[in-house]
């Protein structure tokens, strides 16, 4: 395990070395999506930046649990305490059941992330199915003083939690300005200050995700839900906890509040957040209707994209930026990532065909310092990647005969290849598994043809043999009317 691992916290506003509660184990929580329509390119930066972070701490051998939930009751749709459930409104607006419209977008989530090439958290838990455990935490809330009943809803107390703790101290907002600044909303007069908030709501006559509890028939809280599950498959005290930086405020404010109130101690000991996709300098988001979602950018179907985008170009583009730098949006930017790709892994396949020379005239071990330098600072992926690009201009020179690697060289080289572009970064050569799929498809036309040859001439015995063959290797033969077919098992 690497000792000068350092990370930003965002806070305590500054970077800081990396020191897991209980090593090797590391718990990392990161807030996933509100399922209720395609995933955008906004959601794919916290998917790869923690998912970046993840492959970087498996591969300095903590042992990760990676939780990442799915947020599928309670989250209205002005971010506070009124409105329609942004779920419940999806589901109205397509005539579908609020958990239908839930699976059809985790389904759609969670193939996008397949295509981004990120892996799976260990757990990734729903809010509607921790109803139990969220008002168990509201009764600890409520026990403690720090949150007040009134018509069946329960709303946390922010007046009376800062007068013994800091609220605020992660997104900087001051308790005076709130209230001073913090306007109310319709239907929110039965709160005692309007920047309380909800931490369990009576659900109005036609609210249809409802569930029982001492205080109404109602729902949780938006906020809630992460402290709720964090805590119960983390600890207590868990190390890091993630998301966007436009979740700093509220949502992981209140977060903060809530697990103090209850447990008298804060929960996480690193905050990190990821900055923001932009288009033309404002924040790309649904309630902007400014995104693009994955499968437009995958396919090029819509009217801001030249041409579609592979997942490895939107990977390689998200991770030229430092992930605390706001990204901006621009085809020219997606082109110069998708040919940056397109050099990176043509290196590696110069590299794959190099043969050692008996001396070496570049320094490959400093190279290699560089990038778990790189790393170690607070995951800095841009220089990383230029550190990779120097790389390649030594794997081009040594292809052109005018630098040498000699064999023990050559082998790092390899090795800083496959730990850094292929394993923490996590990219993928596309046109290499186009070529391998190409090159299957063209190895089974031929086995079938000699298999057919074979029955033409009536000899069943190797016919059969070359069914049973292949059916070990988990390929599956089907004869058709008008020949074979083939899939994998």
């Amino acid at each position: 395990m690497d000792n000068n691992f350092t990370i930003y916290n965002s806070l305590s506003r500054k970077k800081e070395p990396f020191k897991p509660l209980h090593p090797p184990f590391v718990g990392l929580y990161v807030c996933g999506p509100t399922v209720y329509s395609d995933a955008h390119l906004g959601h794919a930066r916290p998917a790869v930046t923690f998912d970046m972070l993840y492959r970087y701490l498996k591969h300095l051998e903590y042992k990760v649990r990676y939780v990442r939930n799915i947020t599928d009751v309670g989250h209205l749709e002005n971010d506070a305490d009124e409105g329609e459930d942004k779920i419940e409104k999806r589901a109205r607006l397509e005539h579908m059941e609020p958990m239908e419209v839930v699976q059809k977008y985790i389904n759609n989530f969670l193939k996008n992330m397949e295509q981004l090439n990120t892996l799976h958290p260990s757990i990734e838990p729903r809010a509607s199915g921790h109803i139990i455990e969220q008002q168990e935490f509201i009764s600890k809330i409520l026990k403690k003083g720090y949150a007040y009943e009134i018509n069946g809803s329960v709303y946390f107390d922010v007046d009376k939690y800062s007068k013994k703790y800091d609220y605020g101290k992660l997104s900087g907002r001051v308790l005076e300005d709130l209230q001073t600044n913090t306007r109310s909303l319709e239907g929110q007069e039965e709160k005692r200050n309007p920047f309380d908030f909800a931490l369990w709501k009576k659900a109005s006559p036609e609210h249809i995700m409802r569930w029982s509890s001492p205080w109404s028939e109602g729902y949780p809280g938006w906020h809630l839900e992460c402290s709720a599950m964090s805590i119960k498959y983390l600890g207590e005290v868990f190390d890091i906890h993630g998301g966007g930086m436009d979740l700093q405020f509220p949502h992981h404010e209140c977060e903060i509040a809530q697990s103090t109130a209850a447990l008298g101690k804060e929960s996480v000991r690193y905050w990190m957040h990821n900055n923001m996709i932009t288009i033309n300098g404002q924040k790309m988001a649904r309630s902007l209707n400014n995104f693009i979602t994955l499968d437009q950018l995958f396919s090029g179907d819509h009217p801001l994209l030249y041409k579609a985008y592979s997942p490895m170009t939107i990977r390689f583009f998200l991770m030229q930026a430092h992930y605390r730098s706001t990204v901006d949006f621009s085809n020219e930017a997606l082109l110069a990532a998708e040919k940056g790709l397109q050099k990176l892994m043509k290196a590696h396949e110069t590299l794959k065909k190099l043969k050692p020379s008996l001396s070496s005239t570049v320094d490959i071990s400093t190279l290699k310092t560089k990038c778990y330098e790189a790393m170690d600072d607070d995951l800095n992926s841009p220089t990383l990647l230029s550190y990779l690009f120097e790389g390649v201009k030594y794997i081009n020179a040594a292809s052109d005969g005018t630098e040498r690697l000699a064999s023990g060289d050559l082998e790092i080289m390899k090795s800083l290849f496959r730990t850094f572009v292929f394993e923490i970064l996590g990219l993928k050569d596309e046109e290499a598994g186009k070529s391998n799929d190409k090159l299957t498809g063209d190895l089974m036309k031929i086995i079938i043809n000699l298999r057919q040859d074979a029955k033409d001439r009536k000899e069943w015995g190797i016919s059969d043999k070359i069914r049973e063959e292949l059916k070990k290797t988990g390929i599956i033969l089907k004869d058709m009317k008008d020949g074979a077919e083939w899939e994998v098992e």
